[in-house]
């Protein structure tokens, strides 16, 4: 962190804002799509091309290197990609000849060297766990040669990498805790990505977490494909922790006393953490979080689906009577806790009756707000294998759309809980509609937007009051 620098210059009439070391020369842009773990893997890859000569910058057209950190999840978002790299190499042939292009990430991992021998739009190609090859990587690009490193770690490889912070609002930072999975859910395609799950030195994150607190950071989320089943035995994957000494056995560190190594290191910053599986969250976890006042009070617990046959068919390794469990042991434990989702509509096989479940378990819950999709089918994956993806499109529309409306109510009727009470807010920067009012996000994670005084700034944790709501957004006072 303390040799990273924000450097201002005017190109063209804009702003134009890089980051890295100030003697740098190369210029790196870097475009980030999927979860947050891709955005915190841009961040490392800056610090690693930091110490290369390049700084990033936000205008294309200069750019020396082009990359771009993918997400293969869905078919929408491998489309949206290719449509990036069909412009960097419109721009590359009329303005920058001598620009390369690489792609990162998940999507680069899974078609390898398809995407040099077919798209004929790339350099260099680099999977999400050799992103450390990449000062060799690009010299071999700028001698004129093709490259590739798509290997898959079985350690936490970048633990000691301290991340450029890309697009920072200089409050909110991601540490990464673990990668990969194990669970094999059917539908997904993670586990072959980024392969299987290992987790990183509790003291590294530690670390990282009190340098962000020392540069004025409020609030880290832990990250990971699935963080709840983060354990640190000394480091190997997690598969082979039954192998290990007693010793080593004896004194892991799993998930929940993480959280609370954490917590104790840096008393005052907000801490959250995703994603999580509900097969791995154990009830320790809720109580670490109900000790803590600065854990913030919001779990993202994906479901999936309502139905067990569509739980079986996904491999989700629990039943909705399990699910329902764990969500009762939430508000037990955690009453004024925020949960959220994600729902597939239309997975293969799925009936109406299963689709009913589904609404049914949101009922139940009333969840405050969730990430909602149609099922596409991921190449390499079990289900792409085994399955027939059998619901038709507009089945799968009409589904999905009943579910948005469904959580559309349900997320006002969260919000509405809100109205009248007096909240901690951690301003994060102006409201994007009006430079004379605040946004920020309470401890269960629900934006609100309220007017300045003219007495705090950005990065202040001020208390609100809160006077209305959309289904999405608090609106009120500080006080």
């Amino acid at each position: 962190m303390a040799s990273e620098h924000v450097i201002e210059e005017k190109k063209q009439g804009q702003a134009l804002v890089t980051k890295g070391k100030q003697q740098n020369t190369k210029k790196l842009f870097i475009e980030s799509y999927g979860c947050q773990m891709n955005m915190n893997d841009s961040e490392i890859v800056a610090s690693i091309l930091a110490n290369e000569g390049y700084n990033t910058t936000n205008l294309l057209e200069e750019a020396d290197l082009v990359l771009v950190n993918t997400c293969s999840i869905r078919e929408k978002a491998e489309q949206t990609i290719r449509k990036r790299l069909q412009k960097y190499n419109r721009v590359k042939k009329k303005q920058n000849k001598n620009m390369k292009i690489g792609v990162l990430g998940c999507m680069a991992e899974r078609l390898k060297t398809k995407f040099l021998d077919e798209e004929k739009m790339l350099d260099l190609v680099v999977g999400p766990d050799a992103y450390r090859d990449l000062p060799n990587l690009v010299k071999e690009v700028n001698a004129g040669k093709e490259a590739i490193n798509v290997l898959l770690s079985k350690e936490e490889t970048y633990a000691d990498v301290s991340p450029v912070r890309l697009n920072s609002n200089g409050v909110s930072a991601f540490v990464t805790i673990t990668r990969g999975c194990d669970n094999m859910c059917t539908f997904c395609v993670v586990p072959f990505t980024r392969g299987r799950e290992r987790s990183r030195d509790p003291q590294s994150i530690i670390k990282e977490t009190l340098d962000l607190w020392n540069n004025g950071y409020k609030e880290i989320t832990l990250l990971g494909q699935n963080a709840d089943s983060y354990l640190w035995y000394g480091g190997g994957l997690k598969k082979d922790f039954e192998k290990a000494s007693e010793i080593a056995q004896a004194t892991a560190v799993n998930f929940a006393k993480l959280l609370e190594m954490v917590a104790i290191a840096v008393p005052k910053m907000r801490i959250r953490f995703a994603t999580s599986n509900p097969h791995d969250m154990e009830i320790e976890v809720l109580h670490t979080i109900a000790k803590y006042d600065n854990i913030c009070k919001y779990i993202h617990l994906p479901f999936q689906s309502g139905s067990d046959n569509m739980l079986k068919a996904m491999n989700r390794q629990h039943t909705r009577a399990e699910y329902i469990e764990l969500i009762d042991n939430i508000r037990n434990i955690i009453p004024d806790c925020a949960i959220s989702h994600d729902i597939i509509s239309g997975f293969c096989g799925e009936t109406e009756a299963d689709h009913k479940d589904t609404l049914s378990l949101m009922e139940y819950v009333k969840y405050d707000y969730g990430f909602m999709f149609a099922y596409s089918e991921r190449p390499g994956t079990l289900a792409g294998k085994k399955m027939e993806d059998d619901v038709p499109l507009e089945t799968k529309k009409r589904r999905l759309q009943e579910i948005v409306d469904l959580q559309r109510k349900h997320s006002h009727f969260r919000t509405k809980e809100f109205v009248g009470k007096t909240m901690e807010i951690l301003i994060e920067g102006n409201s994007k509609k009006s430079d004379k009012h605040w946004k920020g996000r309470n401890t269960q994670n629900t934006m609100a937007i309220f007017a300045k005084t003219g007495n705090e700034k950005v990065g202040d944790f001020v208390q609100v009051k809160i006077n209305e709501c959309t289904s999405a957004t608090l609106l009120g006072e500080i006080i």
